[in-house]
Parts: C-alpha cells; sequence; structure tokens
C-alpha cells in the first residue's frame, strides 16, 4: 500500500494532505500543492482534476517544490490529481498501435521498449491495449520526455487521457515495488 502527503507550499510547509489511493480530485482538500513527500509505494501525480495533463512518476522520496519540476521545459506548478499505482506481479504484455483506435501496424510488447522505431520499425504509436502489467510511455526514445501511465485496458487514444502529446517512442514496464 502507498502512502503519499501533499502540502499546498513549497518545502513541505502550509496545509497538508494525506492520501493512500486515487484521488481524482484535491482541490477541495488543498488550493495547490506545491511539495510532496511519498512515504511508501509509487505514483502518478496529475496537473489537472481526474488524472489529466501533464504527468509525473513519483516513488518513495521528498519532491520540495514542484515548480523546478521539469518535464520537457513545461512547469509543473501545482498537483490537482494522483493515481496510486498497484505492485504487479507476473508477466507484463502490452500490445503497441500505430494509429489510434488500436488500428494500423501492431506490435506486442513483453520487456521495455527504448525506441520503437529502431527495434520495432514503427514510426509512432498512439493507442494501446495493455493485458498485463503496468507501463510508462514516453514521448521520446530512451525514457525521456513527458511520460503518459497506462493501467490494463484498451487505451484507444491517448488525447482522450488529457495529454497534448499523443505521440509516444518508448515504453518502460513498472517492474519495481516502491
Amino acid at each position: 500500500m502507498g502512502k503519499i502527503i501533499f502540502f499546498e507550499e513549497r518545502n513541505f510547509q502550509g496545509r497538508s494532505y494525506e492520501c493512500t489511493s486515487d484521488c481524482s480530485d484535491m482541490t477541495s482538500f488543498l488550493s495547490r500543492s506545491q511539495s510532496c513527500r511519498v512515504e511508501s509505494g509509487c505514483f502518478m501525480v496529475y496537473e489537472r482534476p481526474n488524472f489529466m495533463g501533464m504527468q509525473l512518476f513519483l516513488r518513495r522520496g521528498e519532491y520540495s517544490d514542484m515548480q523546478r519540476m521539469m518535464s520537457m521545459g513545461m512547469m509543473f506548478d501545482s498537483i490537482r490529481s494522483c493515481r496510486m499505482i498497484p505492485y504487479h506481479r507476473g508477466p507484463f504484455r502490452m500490445k503497441i498501435y500505430e494509429r489510434e483506435n488500436l488500428t494500423g501496424q501492431m506490435q506486442e510488447l513483453l520487456e521495455d521498449c527504448d525506441n520503437i522505431l529502431e527495434r520495432l520499425r514503427m514510426s509512432e504509436c498512439l493507442s494501446a491495449n495493455v493485458l498485463e502489467g503496468h507501463w510508462l510511455l514516453y514521448e521520446q526514445p530512451s525514457f525521456r520526455g513527458r511520460v503518459l501511465y497506462l493501467r490494463p485496458g484498451e487505451h484507444r487514444s491517448f488525447r482522450d487521457l488529457g495529454m497534448s502529446t499523443t505521440r509516444f517512442m518508448s515504453m518502460k514496464r513498472i517492474t519495481e515495488m516502491c
């Protein structure tokens, strides 16, 4: 089980809110969250309510200033929602598709892929079906750039998940127990 504590101000100051599960809208608990401490587990935090917008993957540790957390040159100034990532025991399996709506060229992944263009000869990934495990998709090769968390299920359009970027070039399994 995970535990994360959010603080209204930088450096763990101001009012706080403790969370041990998903929270789709933290604005009813805090007016903003500019720092947090992950005491156990792994979490995805989102810039907008309902798990939308830019995302950051956080593991155990202290994050004293969210404004300094940079992802591709864009400021991440406040957390509005979070999702706890459960630990997955067992195999990992995901089908990625070149086009939206699970169409176009398809490749099945069982392990991390640092560059779909070089390794799989796919020019882009615009949808996915996660069959087993939890995955992080990255905008650029070598696990860099903006990130998107995918749980098991069909993901027909990454735009539906609130991402302005819909194209992803590398994928990583969340294999660690945070």
